[in-house]
Formats: structure tokens, C-alpha cells, sequence
């Protein structure tokens, strides 16, 4: 199913994936409203993930957290569910990835507290409107996914690298990707860095830890945004004892509007 010919409201496109019709990276889908990262947690780890993200705003700003047991995000998404409304989930157990799973209703538990986590394909309407084209979008591919040399700062058993997204922008409209994007932190804001992959240890741009490959061409520069996909790099260097995550790729889509989160 084409991303151009999908309903654009999210209960909609929720719907497709709770019914297994819909099984792909959610880039460019339900333009206008906010797409979150998804880590589920037992209720013993949840306060110490709660502070790492309170310490890390950058790559993990709190959107919503829903409370112990509970599966629906009332003040996000009413009637949506956790456990099968992400097309993919991954399955981390003492940091080590277990599966990745379409359903993860065999494994809750009443002990569960989920956060969503504000993500960068929410500011990507804006950038589109604007007139700053991107690749992964058009082409409805993955966006491409780094992991980084600049460490978190650590709270509890939680500690690694930050990873980040990178979107090719033409070299005359870096700053304005800058400050239509600085308009919403609470899905990571403007870029961590711009330029140079090497600076922040990313060694081959072509060759992504996650996501699908993007070429730059003529004048574009590489452009880096902080990413919700860092507490499962996290979960590597942490081994929680059980994190439940999206897959990379993979968010929830919100009923929240990206206007009522800009600034």
C-alpha cells in the first residue's frame, strides 16, 4: 500500500497496522500529526529511564508516559493500543535483541510502563511545506540512523551513545531546516550537528546502523538530528533485565496535532 494512498487520520492508519495491513516504516504518514518512539519498561526500571530521559531531552524528550499495567495512551491516542497499533516491535532482553515481533501482546505484563518519546518525523510536514524536500519521504524508504561517539549522561543502569537521524539538505536551506526545526523540541529540535559525519564518529554515511542508505548529491550537506532510537543503544550497553521498544522505523502515530507542539 502506497504511503500516498493511505487515510490520513491516525486512528486510520492505526487501525491498517492492528489488522496486519499495514507492516512498513511510518515516514511521511498522517502528515500534520505527532509520531512517537515507543520504550516499554517494567515498573522497576521506569523511574531510573524516566531521569535518563529528564537528563537526555535531546534524544529522548517525554511525550506521554502511561502508568503501570495500562495499554492505552489516553491523553495521547484514546482507544489506541500499545501492544499492536506499532507495525514492528523489538524485544530486548538483558541488551540483547530477542525478536522482532508484529504483536506484543503475549509478552505484557500488569508491571508495564510505557513512554512515548517525541520523534523527528513530526517536524518533517513542516520541512516539506516549507519547500525542503526529502529523500527517504519520496522515495517511502526508512530514514538513515547513526550511531554516535557522544555519550548520554547516565542515570541508573541506563548509559551509551546517542544515535542520530541525517536528512540530506541542500547547503542554501540548512538554516532554515535549522529553524523550523528549533520550533519543535519536543520532538528533538533543531540538529546536534551539520557536516562533517566524522566529528561524531560516524565513519562510512553510506553504510547506516539502522534504516536505509541515502546518497548526497551536488551541494547537499548531511544534516544531524537526535534520535529515539538511542534507548536501544542504550539497552546494548545498559541490559536491562527486559526493554520492549518500536522497531526503528516504526513509531506510533498520536492523535496530537504538530502545531500544538511547536514553539
Amino acid at each position: 500500500m502506497s504511503t500516498f494512498n493511505l487515510p490520513k487520520s491516525p486512528r486510520s492508519i492505526r487501525g491498517l497496522i492492528r489488522n496486519g495491513e499495514l507492516t512498513k516504516p511510518t515516514t511521511g504518514m498522517a502528515p500534520g500529526y505527532v509520531q512517537s518512539n515507543l520504550v516499554i519498561l517494567p515498573k522497576d526500571l521506569a523511574f531510573d529511564f524516566l531521569l535518563f530521559c529528564k537528563r537526555n531531552p535531546k534524544p529522548c524528550p517525554v511525550i506521554d508516559v502511561v502508568e503501570s499495567g495500562l495499554y492505552e495512551p489516553i491523553n495521547t491516542a484514546p482507544g489506541a493500543d500499545l501492544r499492536v497499533d506499532v507495525a514492528m516491535y523489538s524485544v530486548f532482553k538483558y541488551g540483547e535483541l530477542e525478536c522482532e515481533v508484529e504483536d506484543i501482546t503475549e509478552y505484557w505484563r500488569e508491571d508495564f510502563v510505557s513512554f512515548l518519546i517525541g520523534c523527528s518525523f513530526t517536524f518533517e510536514s513542516a520541512l516539506i511545506k516549507s519547500g525542503i524536500s526529502l529523500k527517504h519521504v519520496e522515495n517511502a524508504t526508512n530514514v538513515s540512523m547513526y550511531v554516535t561517539n557522544i555519550q548520554t549522561e547516565r542515570a541508573g543502569v541506563f548509559r551509551g551513545p546517542m544515535v542520530v537521524t541525517m536528512r540530506p539538505i541542500p547547503r542554501n536551506k540548512v538554516d532554515q531546516a535549522i529553524q523550523i526545526t528549533a520550533r519543535y523540541p519536543a520532538v528533538h529540535g533543531a540538529p546536534i550537528h551539520v557536516g562533517d559525519p566524522s566529528e561524531i564518529g560516524i565513519k562510512n554515511i553510506c553504510k547506516p546502523d539502522f534504516g536505509d542508505p541515502v546518497e548526497l548529491i551536488g551541494d547537499e550537506v548531511p544534516v544531524f538530528w537526535a534520535c529515539g532510537v538511542t534507548p536501544q543503544v542504550v539497552a546494548r550497553s545498559s541490559k536491562p533485565k527486559l526493554m520492549i521498544t518500536h522497531s526503528p522505523g516504526y513509531m506510533f502515530i498520536t492523535d496530537i496535532k504538530d502545531e500544538d507542539l511547536q514553539k
